[in-house]
């Protein structure tokens, strides 16, 4: 209750930052010129504004969408706004794997560097459905998508902060509603992808969630052995209205956002978390670690189990492969668990 008046006072933390700053104030005196940002998730909402403030403080910013049109849109919005900004409009589809390996070989054709990865996306799915990969789509494109993304880029990351001396960073944005999830991650996975009678959309969307925190507390782990000068780290950006509840649009939504809107944030409050994490100063050699409202938070005890961080580390290595069976690999999703994972992807 104490954190929550502190939070609508908007009183700082440790950070001396707090709740209410917009990500304009929270990135102003940054210089991003040089660095390169691929951002997920930008045509709209949080993401948009993530990449109008990373331009805006200099950074070529990349933007990955399945719609390229709503993608040129946002482009033409930021540079109105930043003339000589440099936006680049790719197309990627996160629920695909195979489109995700085919954005990052054109990625990589551009020979661009790579300093800034933000795994932005999200997408709530009231109804199931299930990938060409034989995964249920919430999953896929909140965690899989975005594991396998990163993945690919990685070896980009480590090489533009050998060359430039310029530590990388990875963001993943999670939710607090990752907290709600509780019981087998990996047999809930398998199950809502065989068996759309075992899946309940706001569980999926938290499942989702705990996954992006446990991929940054094993990747941080990763990052750590291979002495790579890249560190990953996880946000909670607050509750705000985006498109993200388009499928669930009626009178009980608009109840639920009228009740709480004093807790609400704008979206430019939203994005400040995202935004101060991937461009602190402060935060330099900080990895493995989830914040909110620009402060370092605690998630929850599931999010924070290494050895859950390890087992879907290797499941996830399973489903986002080349041979991954989509009639039958789903069924071994659960004994993956019980195997050792790698310690290096590259």
């Amino acid at each position: 209750m104490f954190e929550t008046v502190k939070h609508l006072i908007g009183s700082s933390g440790p950070s001396g930052v707090g709740m209410s700053p917009p990500a304009d104030d929270v990135t102003h005196g940054a210089d991003l010129r040089l660095l390169t940002a691929v951002i997920t998730g930008a045509t709209s909402g949080i993401g948009e504004e993530t990449a109008r403030v990373m331009a805006k403080r200099g950074a070529r910013v990349v933007i990955p969408a399945r719609n390229v049109k709503a993608a040129e849109e946002t482009k033409a919005r930021i540079q109105s706004e930043c003339p000589g900004s440099e936006i680049v409009v790719m197309h990627m589809d996160l629920s695909s794997l195979s489109s995700v390996r085919r954005f990052v070989s054109q990625f990589e054709a551009l020979h661009l560097p790579l300093n800034i990865l933000i795994n932005n996306a999200g997408k709530y799915a009231e109804k199931h459905s299930v990938t060409e990969d034989g995964i249920e789509m919430t999953f896929a494109t909140n965690h899989l998508g975005h594991f396998l993304l990163t993945k690919l880029l990685l070896k980009k990351m480590m090489e533009t902060a050998r060359l430039t001396g310029v530590q990388g960073r990875i963001v993943n944005v999670s939710s607090v509603i990752h907290s709600w999830f509780s019981g087998h991650l990996l047999r809930y996975v398998s199950q809502i992808s065989r068996n759309k009678r075992q899946y309940d959309a706001t569980r999926a969307y938290a499942l989702s969630k705990v996954a992006n925190v446990l991929h940054t507390l094993h990747l941080s782990r990763i990052l750590l052995k291979m002495d790579a000068n890249v560190t990953a780290n996880c946000v909670h950006p607050g509750i705000v209205r985006t498109r993200l509840t388009r499928d669930r649009e009626g009178l009980f939504t608009d109840l639920v956002f009228f009740l709480t809107s004093k807790l609400l944030k704008t979206i430019p409050q939203a994005a400040a978390t995202t935004c101060y994490v991937a461009t602190s100063p402060g935060l330099r050699n900080v990895s493995g670690r989830y914040f909110a409202d620009c402060n370092e938070a605690f998630p929850s005890k599931l999010a924070s189990d290494k050895t859950e961080a390890h087992k879907l580390w290797a499941a996830s290595d399973l489903m986002s492969s080349p041979h991954f069976q989509r009639n039958f690999g789903s069924l071994f999703i659960i004994n993956i668990s019980n195997q050792s994972s790698p310690d290096s992807f590259l």
